[in-house]
């Protein structure tokens, strides 16, 4: 199964995020080169695990700066993989994980100008796959004709154009988009055991011939050990299943899943979230999309 699980620099590519346990989890300090090295560390390990398929955002600090920085010490491998990045979002914390805000949501044909080139510098050339970031039912993108047209012209060079989804009404959004003739041919949206509610929506992408990549299979840590005692991690320990190989494993189960994201930030994470167990989606621990957003929403950035 590991062919089907790729890396997200989420938690990496800067001092903040909302993973239960992001501070424990990172080098003390936090400082650039602390994370640098952190996360050439585990693409290495990703690597020579099998991974191949490796995603960043211009909102995730440093990420495409990092991943452009391995790719560039061996150039070799960049044919092997496939890399997904995303545009949208701001990153504007400036190195501190106790910022006031972190980034800034913009979907705007003048904001994909700015970080197209962005994107290209930081990772010395063009992704696979460029999506626009959490949109959602409130963003302009699906109605402005000259961004769409924009991103056809990209499409149009052979770079795979999409949208992550985030929010209650996930499923509404895509579906607005499958409607779309064009550009747009892949999805990145948050699905694990606690959130389904997107799951036939994506279905359809791919049955529409979409690239659809789930993120979020654990729950920014609420489907880990890191939970302490829950529903989920007690049915993983009566199963003698690690809980995050146990969620990975549900998300993977779903045949109109291309690539589920690991988003670890430790080795023994990674090595646990490529240990994925093959099972049912588990659909007992389906919470409805609105206790879910809430809580997620309720995360603190740490």
């Amino acid at each position: 199964m590991t062919a089907r699980i790729g890396l997200g620099l989420a938690a990496l590519g800067r001092p903040g995020y909302i993973n239960l346990g992001h501070d424990e989890d990172l080098p003390p300090g936090r400082e650039v080169e602390d994370l640098r090295r952190r996360t050439h560390e585990l693409l290495d390990q990703a690597w020579q695990s099998g991974v191949r398929y490796f995603d960043a955002a211009r909102s995730y600090g440093l990420a495409e700066a990092f991943l452009g920085e391995w790719l560039a010490a061996d150039p070799k491998r960049r044919a092997q993989l496939t890399v997904g990045s995303k545009w949208g979002y701001t990153y504007v914390a400036d190195w501190r994980s106790d910022a006031d805000q972190h980034e800034i949501k913009d979907h705007s044909l003048a904001t994909f100008e700015r970080q197209w080139p962005e994107t290209l510098e930081a990772l010395g050339g063009a992704p696979d796959f460029y999506l626009v970031h959490s949109l959602t039912q409130d963003s302009p993108a699906l109605a402005d004709t000259k961004l769409l047209d924009r991103l056809g012209e990209l499409a149009a060079t052979g770079v795979r154009v999409g949208l992550s989804t985030s929010g209650p009404h996930q499923a509404e959004t895509l579906r607005a988009a499958l409607k779309l003739d064009g550009p747009f041919t892949a999805v990145q949206s948050t699905w694990n055991v606690l959130e389904r509610s997107v799951g036939p929506a994506l279905a359809e992408a791919h049955d529409a011939g979409w690239f659809v990549v789930v993120k979020e299979a654990v729950a920014n840590g609420r489907l880990t050990a890191k939970a302490g005692t829950t529903p989920f991690t007690a049915f993983a320990a009566q199963h003698h299943v690690a809980p995050d190989s146990l969620a990975l494993g549900a998300a993977l189960a779903n045949s109109w899943a291309d690539i589920v994201l690991s988003g670890a930030t430790t080795a023994e994470q990674l090595a646990s979230n490529l240990a994925a167990t093959d099972v049912e989606p588990l659909a007992e621990f389906t919470q409805t999309p609105a206790e879910y957003w809430t809580e997620r929403s309720a995360l603190p950035w740490i």
